[in-house]
């Protein structure tokens, strides 16, 4: 176990991994040391045959493809990194290779459910000002759930038209607001923000209950009930105003690598799960509406 603390410090310190990513290295490290303990085995020189038994087994349990793609994924930067640091001689996991798992493709709304969603809230209470400035932001800006949550007031910048955001792996990064997000963020910051709080001088930009910030799993919940009442019948993701915004960016003509920046995210293969998003929504259109479709 010492070894895989070792990586994990490693993950943190030097590439800003999330709690989330560490975690699930955690998870996966030490299903593969039980594994290999059971059989007699060392972490540093594990048999290759023993992983293709293991993913056997794991098939014949019923764990998909991507599962296993995934935990594989944990293991090669594992021991990539004992490579790299003298921790192990060669890499016993060079040789093996997993059938290519196709990208999931998320569920997007198009741009008239995004304005039925947008138009949902009562913005005639502060309750429902807050819903619909926050949802504005999650389109305008593509910001994830957590992100936008834990937007604090000084994160914004109304003159510029610019907002702050603190990223996974505590990376910063600065998104352009739009003219619609600024107006509502306006209009929330000097009427329904000092309606919801006790202290206006607490940090958190969109409170929950006592001042604090509110919460990943109540928004998730606000959404729902937004979407209900606009009667969209697309699923909903937490990440589904992050997907429509690229999806849409895309659609527009938007070039990918500055979707990429503005998403935060490190990997531009990240971000081309969106080309097949737009792609698959062409091919659908041409299909519904060309004659010979």
């Amino acid at each position: 176990m010492d070894l895989i603390d070792a990586f994990l410090d490693a993950q943190w310190l030097e590439r800003g991994a999330s709690e989330h990513t560490l975690a699930a290295y955690r998870r996966d490290l030490t299903a593969w040391c039980r594994v290999l303990e059971d059989a007699g085995e060392s972490l540093r020189a594990p048999p290759p045959e023993r992983l293709v038994a293991w993913f056997e087994a794991r098939r014949a349990e019923g764990y998909r493809l991507r599962s296993n793609a995934r935990l594989l994924s944990s293991l090669r930067s594992f021991y990539r990194w004992a490579r790299l640091t003298g921790q192990v001689s060669s890499d016993p996991l060079a040789g093996i290779r997993l059938p290519p798992v196709r990208p999931a493709l998320p569920h997007v709304l198009d741009e008239d459910e995004v304005e039925r969603l947008m138009a949902a809230p009562d913005t005639g209470a502060p309750l429902g000002l807050r819903d619909r400035t926050m949802l504005e932001l999650l389109y305008a800006c593509g910001l994830r759930v957590s992100e936008l949550v834990g937007l604090s007031v000084d994160a914004v910048n109304l003159r510029q038209g610019v907002v702050r955001v603190r990223g996974k792996g505590d990376k910063d990064r600065l998104v352009p607001l739009g003219a619609e997000a600024a107006h509502w963020l306006e209009r929330y910051i000097d009427a329904a923000r000092p309606a919801l709080m006790q202290d206006v001088t607490r940090p958190a930009l969109f409170p929950g209950r006592g001042d604090k910030a509110m919460t990943r799993q109540t928004f998730w919940h606000r959404i729902k009930a937004h979407a209900f009442a606009a009667g969209i019948a697309t699923p909903l993701s937490p990440h589904t105003l992050r997907h429509a915004f690229a999806t849409h960016l895309l659609n527009h003509g938007a070039n990918l690598r500055v979707v990429q920046l503005l998403l935060g995210h490190s990997d531009l293969s990240t971000t081309q799960i969106y080309t097949h998003v737009a792609q698959a929504r062409l091919e659908q259109l041409h299909a519904e509406h060309h004659p010979r479709g």
